[in-house]
C-alpha cells in the first residue's frame, strides 16, 4: 500500500497542500481504507466533511456524514442530511440550482475561524465510489454546503477566500496567528 492510512492526520492551515489541487485518485482498497480513516478523524475532530488535502493526500476523495437535525433531513427530495458516511472519489458539481445564500462556515483545518460563505443551496454532484461505481447525487440545504465546502478543497480554496468581506475582517487577527505559528 502506497499510503498508510494510520499514518494520516488533520492538517492545518497554512500547510501547503491545502492549497494545492488535488490529482485523481483510482477506486480500490487503498481508496477505501484512506477514507476509512479520513471518516475516523472527521468523527474523532467533530466535524462533517474532510477532503485528501486536509490529511496531507493530494487525493480528489473526501468524505462526509452530514446528521439529520432540526434543520436537516436525510428523508427530504433533494436531502439536505446524509443517510450515513459516504466516501467520494473525483467528485465534481455538474448543477445547482438558486441563487447564492449565505451560511456560516467552519473548517477542520481552520480551527477556531468560521465565517458567512455564499453558496448555491441545491447542487447534483458525481463521482465515484471506492468500489468504482459512478453515482448522481443532488442534495440541498447542509449536505450541499458540504460537498460544495469539500470540493472546494480539491482545488485548492478554503472559507477565508469564500468568506464575505465583513467575515473576512472578523477573522484575520486568528489567521495570521495561524500562519505566525506555522512560521516558528
Amino acid at each position: 500500500m502506497a499510503v498508510d492510512p494510520a499514518t494520516l492526520r488533520i492538517q492545518l492551515y497554512p500547510a501547503e497542500v491545502l492549497r494545492r489541487k488535488a490529482k485523481p485518485v483510482e477506486p480500490g482498497a487503498e481508496a477505501e481504507a484512506v477514507g476509512r480513516r479520513m471518516l475516523e478523524l472527521m468523527r474523532g475532530a467533530e466535524g462533517i466533511g474532510l477532503a485528501g488535502p486536509q490529511v496531507g493526500l493530494e487525493w480528489r476523495i473526501f468524505v462526509c456524514d452530514v446528521p439529520p437535525g432540526e434543520d436537516w433531513s436525510s428523508e427530504t427530495d433533494p436531502p439536505s442530511a446524509s443517510k450515513g458516511p459516504a466516501v467520494y472519489l473525483n467528485p465534481r458539481i455538474v448543477s445547482h440550482e438558486g441563487g447564492l445564500e449565505p451560511y456560516d462556515e467552519g473548517c477542520l483545518s481552520l480551527p477556531g475561524i468560521t465565517g458567512t460563505v455564499n453558496r448555491p443551496p441545491t447542487v447534483t454532484m458525481e463521482a465515484q465510489t471506492p468500489a468504482g461505481e459512478t453515482v448522481r447525487v443532488t442534495a440541498t440545504g447542509l449536505l450541499a454546503r458540504c460537498w460544495q465546502h469539500e470540493i472546494d478543497h480539491l482545488d485548492g480554496v478554503l472559507i477565508i477566500d469564500r468568506m464575505t468581506q465583513a467575515s473576512r475582517l472578523r477573522t484575520r487577527a486568528r489567521v495570521r496567528q495561524m500562519e505566525k505559528a506555522a512560521r516558528r
